[in-house]
């Protein structure tokens, strides 16, 4: 576990030191797929279904606005392709994106993004993430932003199924182009039990990860992916909205994965060292549950620099030491070593005969006190 504390810490360190380049390039490549999965499901207008350049320039001005830029083109996109089809289904597009964008800005202004993932996950039929997430991460009024995702993804699907037959239709038959698209969004059974399960699951989990109890986060998520896949199941007995079982259960295994990750960067407590205080003043009593986050230090290095004083010729341990701290190669050492060895015994020497000298010169002397010690007794 520390291991993963010190990978999430330095994980948090990256991304606040390079916040100002990470971001630009996650929002450059969101636009980037969203713009081209828009293209490969819709793709009626040559213009921009051809030329990947200008889907590029689009994602690259996304890279530098807010997130609402990516809404903007990705509406843009389609509604280029729905009018390239026909006006009369561009009309209808242009109408619904109103009317969510003023549920959409009154509401949920800060979920700009959940939605343009939610219909890219239905795309890849894993839509399921989204309620989750957004129930740990949101309020019960995401459910909004949510629901409009899911809206969008089956206005794409209601304008594909019928593109065949709106484009056989001639222009004085606007208003059965109007009720293709408008009855197979009215209609459609699976999109109104979608849009009720995942409102459901956004409420579901964030009543239960705000309790005060033991591992709320993970009780939540799977309440919540298992409320979301009854619901599912209950709709599709009851309207036959052919939804496929395999992947709904690939889907909330997916969505729990992705909670425990979510947790384990935004919530991460250690329940076993909980504690409890009870206090009181004139006009209440607090009882407060004080649960501590999982936390590690970061790991520091610490530089120690040796300096080394020269003082005439080295000793031999000294200048062992010093070549080992400029990494010089082990031959340079030994013979330096071997050099200062032999100045070591050449000093020997030199004081043994200096000391040989200085005894002779005393033995010398005292001869030469005996001999004037004879002569002066012969005289006298």
């Amino acid at each position: 576990m520390t291991v993963l504390l010190e990978f999430r810490e330095k994980v948090k360190a990256i991304y606040s030191r390079y916040e100002a380049f990470i971001l630009p390039i996650v929002k450059f490549l969101l636009a980037f797929v969203v713009l081209t999965t828009i293209n490969r499901r819709m793709g009626y207008m040559t213009l921009l279904n051809g030329h990947i350049e200008l889907v590029l320039i689009a994602a690259l001005t996304c890279s530098f606005l807010p997130s609402g830029g990516i809404i903007f083109f990705a509406a843009l996109f389609s509604l280029l392709h729905m009018y390239a089809l026909s006006m009369e289904v561009a009309l209808v597009g242009f109408c619904l994106y109103l009317l969510m964008f003023l549920l959409f800005f009154r509401f949920t202004p800060k979920d700009s993004l959940v939605v343009v993932l939610t219909p890219l996950l239905c795309a890849f039929r894993v839509p399921y993430v989204m309620p989750v997430a957004m129930g740990l991460l949101g309020t019960p009024v995401s459910a909004v932003s949510v629901g409009c995702g899911v809206v969008i993804y089956f206005l794409f699907q209601a304008v594909a199924g019928n593109a065949t037959t709106i484009g056989t239709l001639g222009d004085e038959d606007a208003t059965a182009k109007l009720r293709l698209v408008i009855d197979g969004m009215m209609n459609n059974r699976q999109m109104l039990v979608m849009v009720a399960a995942f409102a459901i699951t956004v409420i579901v989990v964030y009543l239960i990860r705000r309790m005060s109890v033991d591992y709320a986060w993970t009780i939540a998520m799977i309440a919540g992916v298992m409320v979301d896949l009854v619901i599912l199941l209950v709709g599709d007995l009851l309207y036959d909205t052919n939804m496929s079982v395999g992947w709904a259960i690939l889907g909330v295994v997916l969505a729990v994965v992705c909670g425990k990750i979510i947790e384990f960067f935004r919530f991460c407590v250690d329940y076993s060292r909980t504690e409890k205080v009870q206090f009181e003043d004139d006009e209440y009593y607090y009882y407060v549950k004080a649960v501590p986050k999982m936390t590690v230090a970061a790991p520091t290095k610490t530089v120690k620099k040796i300096n080394t004083q020269r003082q005439g010729s080295s000793s031999v341990g000294r200048g062992y030491e010093e070549d080992l701290l400029y990494d010089r190669p082990r031959s340079v050492v030994t013979e330096r070593t071997n050099r200062n060895a032999g100045t070591s015994r050449t000093r020997a020497d030199y004081v043994r005969n200096r000391t040989d000298r200085q005894s002779n010169r005393s033995v010398t002397a005292n001869n030469r006190a005996e001999d004037l010690e004879d002569d002066y007794e012969e005289l006298f």
